[in-house]
């Protein structure tokens, strides 16, 4: 694959400063009532679509509407209700295991910073970012493959991890992480797409480095 140019510290200004400007009140497109239900639709979201996410979840909610009913679920039913979600038999084991360790370890409230959040099963790092920015305006960035390929075809990052672009992304922008993480993600689902990117809709066209690649 062809290097890709860099973005300057003035380009990387301007993209900041139009992110936050159209995506300042983003948020998910997740549905989620509470701090519980955003923890479980964020695990099943990981390589799933948050359309499908959001059709798997008012059945997993209505049975199992807290974590206290989770965390004695029978995971063979968690695997029926979440069976059209990728991963779903992973996912299954998860779901229950992280219930039973906030019951047990968190009184059956899921803990609200990055470090705890890491401690249950299935949540990752970009699991718990994402909880947090979305829940907590934390000002954290979380890298899918809608703000890998952004970034990429932006000049932003040439990483070739999740884990590393965001520490570059986090180092270049600073603030206003969770706008820009938002805008990101919604700009690479509807404009900047992988295979067919809306060019006519980009509103950072004379950014724009490459369209040929990264088209995941």
């Amino acid at each position: 694959m062809k290097k890709v140019k860099k973005a300057t510290k003035k380009e990387i200004l301007e993209i900041h400063k139009r992110f936050v400007q159209r995506y300042s009140d983003a948020v998910t497109e997740l549905n989620y009532k509470n701090a519980y239900e955003l923890v479980v639709a964020v695990m099943l979201s990981a390589q799933c679509t948050d359309k499908r996410v959001n059709i798997i979840t008012p059945a997993l909610f209505e049975k199992y509407p807290s974590v206290y009913e989770l965390a004695n679920a029978e995971l063979d039913d968690v695997k029926k209700i979440i069976q059209s979600c990728s991963f779903f038999n992973n996912k299954a084991k998860n779901l229950l295991a992280m219930a039973k360790r906030v019951v047990e370890v968190f009184n059956g409230e899921i803990p609200l910073n990055a470090k705890d959040l890491q401690s249950l099963a299935g949540v990752g790092q970009k699991t718990a970012n994402v909880v947090m920015i979305e829940h907590e305006g934390a000002n954290l960035m979380a890298v899918d493959t809608h703000v890998f390929r952004v970034s990429h075809r932006l000049g932003l990052s040439d990483d070739t991890t999740a884990k590393a672009t965001e520490a570059t992304l986090v180092k270049k922008f600073k603030n206003d992480l969770h706008a820009l993480h938002q805008g990101m993600v919604l700009f690479g689902r509807y404009i900047c797409k992988a295979k067919n990117p809306e060019c006519d809709k980009c509103f950072l066209t004379e950014f724009c480095k490459t369209k040929e690649s990264f088209k995941v």
